[in-house]
């Protein structure tokens, strides 16, 4: 398949065998908890299911964050004249490169039975807990959980045994894998407010105005 990207003027047309990283705004400009993540995110559900992992990244305004923020920007901005003048690393120096390009091309991890069947378990349970979660609601998920989570999870199973030079994809990688999504995806699929709240007349003009006075986040 493919994929179509139009930026600064420039269309294209991408190969979508390769590996996509996306980041996008909210509608508002700024990610509202008031709002259920369907409506933050605000993107068609056949295209975030393509997505092996999905984060929601908020710019909370805390003091100590915003100061070390603020001072690796400063730092990176005065060392920038002095990375300039430095040589290319050499290839002794690349040994990360190097070792990513040897796990691809040597190492090519299955996951072996106990493995399968944990990681099969997991997915019906997060199938139902979502399920659930819908009837509740009365909303579908903003991220839906399909077979192409499933094969995510899989992915990055043996990506994780990839990385260890491994041939067989464990259960402490399924583990792990899970907990990737579950901090990822899952997180993003529940996070808003998911409550059914029946408000009068009188409470919803009254949200109304408040949220024409008040930014979001205050």
């Amino acid at each position: 398949q493919t994929i179509s990207i139009a930026k600064a003027g420039i269309t294209t047309v991408l190969n979508s065998r390769t590996s996509v990283l996306a980041a996008a705004n909210p509608p508002s400009g700024r990610y509202d908890d008031l709002k259920t993540a369907q409506d933050n995110i605000d993107l068609q559900t056949t295209i975030l299911s393509r997505f092996d992992l999905i984060f929601i990244v908020k710019d909370i305004r805390m003091y100590s964050q915003d100061k070390i923020i603020a001072s690796h920007i400063i730092k990176v901005h005065a060392s920038a004249g002095a990375t300039l003048g430095e040589n290319r690393a050499s290839k002794e120096e690349n040994w990360l490169k190097r070792y990513i390009q040897y796990c691809r091309t040597q190492c090519y991890p299955r996951l072996s039975e106990s493995a399968s069947t944990m990681l099969q378990n997991n997915y019906v349970k997060i199938r139902q807990d979502m399920r659930q979660q819908a009837n509740e609601t009365g909303e579908a998920a903003a991220i839906p959980i399909t077979v192409r989570q499933l094969e995510a999870i899989v992915r990055l199973s043996e990506a994780l045994a990839k990385m260890k030079l491994s041939h067989v994809a464990t259960e402490e990688n399924v583990q792990e894998a899970i907990r990737l999504f579950t901090v990822s995806t899952m997180d993003a699929a529940r996070s808003g407010i998911h409550q059914q709240v029946n408000l009068t007349p009188e409470i919803a003009q009254a949200e109304t105005q408040i949220k024409r006075r008040i930014g979001i986040g205050n």
